[in-house]
């Protein structure tokens, strides 16, 4: 059970319970005790009355359009007054007039006016008096009708708000912060940016779920790490979990550009001419030696699960290589150690929503989601499966708990082969080196394509074929003790499944979907604010391998990420790679294979120099989470092998890193 009981999840029901049991005790001859028997009875027809959905039975053509300007408390521009960021607000009328008060779902995001939201990337249009007239995605339109309300949040910095933009930081965080404590009575708005007439939101009950892709998300985990009170629920999609994690990999740095730069992104004008010692901050503060620092501190928000009171539904892309799902496992196995209410959906796809992969079943479990948490109902979502997993394109599968019950650590060792840097891997620990040379210019689909070949730039080891099917599910770890010729080292490691399939490609551009002209309709619409979109399909590659996860850090940072140092060429270094979180069936008849190498071409920069490392393999292990743990890896291979035959491999192209976490 979850260490929070939220009083919500029941309310409707048990208001309607104790109404029913009221009417039977309640009677000219209560002054005995009523049978049990009617007891039961009125409970069953409570039960049976108590709503279990909310029906589109509101306006949304006559909905208030509104906005406000919150109070952070912050002045970060240093213009001598604290910072407001704006809240546009789309809520039912109907709820107001009658004296009831609604939940609210938010989305804060630096993307409405800079970006845009969504495939279709839309962005918030106004009307002559400022009032929001297309809210982007179909939030609104969906959810309004049904008795909530929906805020679109500008961060700090961006649009229409004041401030400036920190990345992930204080001000990012609190810019939505701010909003939850106005919902909830304790925070002051105003009817306009500057001076303006205090606004109170006496329409709503302060219940409030955040949800957003990327950035947004990020957001709403950062909120939920704050333990604000009110925020009852956030759906994270595709969200950073510790900002370090964004830009490095254990010391490997991931991009070319620092949090500096994707400020400068999606500052709005304003921004841009008063926030220039806050963008010099976050240059300072996060050097690109790939060294923790108090920034990245600021910006983890795994480290305070602790405070979590929301629940959490995580959606995430298992081949999302701009925000990679190392966020995912780390952030998962905080919240579960800490007990809180959680719900997950992995995919196929890469940096992808859930409404352009899997359209009908996202709409329904996400009102499903809201009106368990935020308004009560007793509609059953928490008593299903824990996680929906997407095992082929568009077929998906269940699990009542992620990762499943019966999950173990196996430990596997590399083994040399017959041929240098083809070997095998299995739970016997061996002797022996292999050695391997940087080349920049390959990508983890160069080895892998070459994984049962020779070739001076990678070591790869397989199992046999198995004789039945293996899951991962969960964190991989790869620990690697290599000597340098060097006084710079990167390292990858990849787990690959070895053998011809079917997936998303979720190396083209628009990672694992392709965008038709036909739109379907979700919620109602305005002139302004169309509930359309227009329908995918799933963008789909035969291979002959599947990276299953990967992993990358700098050897330099071997001892404590917040110090990494040149290396002694010819001296022995061990490092732990984490791989990112995933659930992959490898089937029978395929292989399990583990690379090790060094530069990731367009997934992490390359070092200061071209080193050749010699990987000493009584020292080096994957720890890999699989379902029946050891004993599931030695029932699958046990038997056949037979050494692979030399061959190229097909996958998907060598896949890139977006360079900021939009849509």
């Amino acid at each position: 059970m979850p260490k929070r009981m939220r009083s919500t999840i029941r309310r409707t029901l048990v208001t309607a319970a104790a109404a029913a049991l009221t009417a039977v005790f309640m009677t000219p001859a209560a002054t005995q005790a009523a049978p049990q028997s009617t007891i039961r009875a009125a409970t069953r027809a409570a039960t049976q009355a108590a709503p279990r959905e909310s029906r589109p039975v509101y306006s949304y053509a006559d909905a208030v359009r509104e906005s406000v300007w919150v109070d952070t408390g912050l002045d970060e521009d240093g213009d001598g007054r604290t910072d407001r960021v704006a809240a546009d607000i789309v809520r039912p009328a109907e709820p107001a007039r009658q004296g009831r008060k609604v939940p609210v779902i938010m989305d804060a995001s630096p993307y409405y006016s800079c970006c845009g939201r969504g495939n279709e990337s839309q962005r918030k249009t106004y009307d002559a008096q400022g009032r929001v007239v297309q809210m982007p995605l179909f939030y609104d339109n969906y959810f309004v009708p049904r008795g909530y309300a929906f805020v679109g949040v500008d961060l700090a910095g961006t649009n229409r708000s004041d401030g400036c933009v920190d990345v992930g930081g204080r001000s990012d965080v609190q810019s939505a912060k701010a909003v939850v404590d106005w919902l909830n009575g304790r925070g002051r708005a105003y009817t306009s940016r500057t001076g303006g007439t205090p606004v109170k939101a006496g329409w709503t009950n302060g219940r409030t779920g955040m949800i957003g892709k990327s950035w947004d998300g990020t957001i709403a985990n950062g909120v939920a790490a704050t333990g604000v009170r009110g925020l009852r629920t956030i759906v994270p999609i595709s969200a950073i979990s510790s900002w370090y994690d964004y830009y490095f990999a254990e010391g490997a740095p991931l991009y070319d550009g620092g949090p500096d730069e994707l400020a400068g992104y999606v500052e709005s004008a304003d921004a841009q001419a008063h926030c220039a010692a806050v963008q010099r901050k976050l240059a300072d503060g996060s050097p690109r030696s790939g060294d923790w620092t108090p920034l990245w501190t600021e910006r983890d928000y795994v480290k305070d699960a602790a405070k979590v009171r929301a629940s959490v539904f995580l959606v995430h892309g298992m081949q999302d290589l701009n925000v990679r799902t190392q966020h995912v496992g780390q952030w998962w196995d905080a919240l579960a150690r800490n007990g809180v209410e959680r719900k997950i959906w992995l995919s196929q796809t890469g940096h992808v929503d859930p409404f352009d992969y899997r359209r009908g079943a996202w709409v329904d479990t996400l009102h499903r989601w809201f009106d368990h948490e935020l308004l009560g109902y007793d509609n059953g979502i928490d008593r299903e499966p824990m996680a929906d997993i997407e095992r082929h394109p568009d077929q998906w599968v269940t699990s009542a708990a992620w990762p499943p019950h019966g999950t173990g650590t196996a430990v596997l060792h590399p083994a040399a082969g017959s041929q240098a840097g083809v070997g095998t891997l299995g739970l016997r620990p061996a002797a022996g080196t292999e050695s391997l040379t940087d080349d920049p210019a390959l990508s983890e689909t160069d080895w892998a394509a070459h994984l049962t070949t020779s070739t001076p730039e990678k070591a790869g080891f397989l199992t046999a074929p198995l004789s039945r099917g293996l899951r991962l599910a969960g964190s991989s770890t790869v620990t690697v003790t290599a000597t340098p010729t060097t006084a710079s080292a990167h390292l990858s490691a990849v787990l690959v499944d070895v053998g011809p399939d079917t997936i998303r490609d979720y190396a083209d551009r628009a990672e694992g979907i392709t965008t038709l002209t036909d739109r379907t309709c979700w919620g109602e619409s305005t002139a302004g604010d169309s509930a359309c979109f227009k329908e995918t399909r799933a963008k789909t590659a035969a291979v002959g391998y599947t990276v299953v996860s990967r992993g990358w850090a700098d050897l330099g940072h071997h001892a404590w990420p917040a110090d990494g140092a040149p290396l002694t060429p010819g001296r022995a270094y061990t490092v732990t790679l984490d791989l990112a979180a995933t659930d992959h069936v490898v089937p029978a008849g395929h292989r399990l294979a583990l690379i090790v190498a060094g530069t990731d071409k367009d997934l992490i920069d390359p070092p200061s120099t071209r080193p050749t490392l010699t990987v000493d393999l009584s020292r080096t292990t994957a720890k890999v989470p699989l379902v029946g743990g050891t004993a599931a890896f030695t029932r699958a291979t046990a038997g056949h092998r037979a050494a692979p035959q030399p061959t190229v491999l097909k996958g998907v192209p060598a896949p890139r890193l977006q360079h900021v976490p939009a849509d």
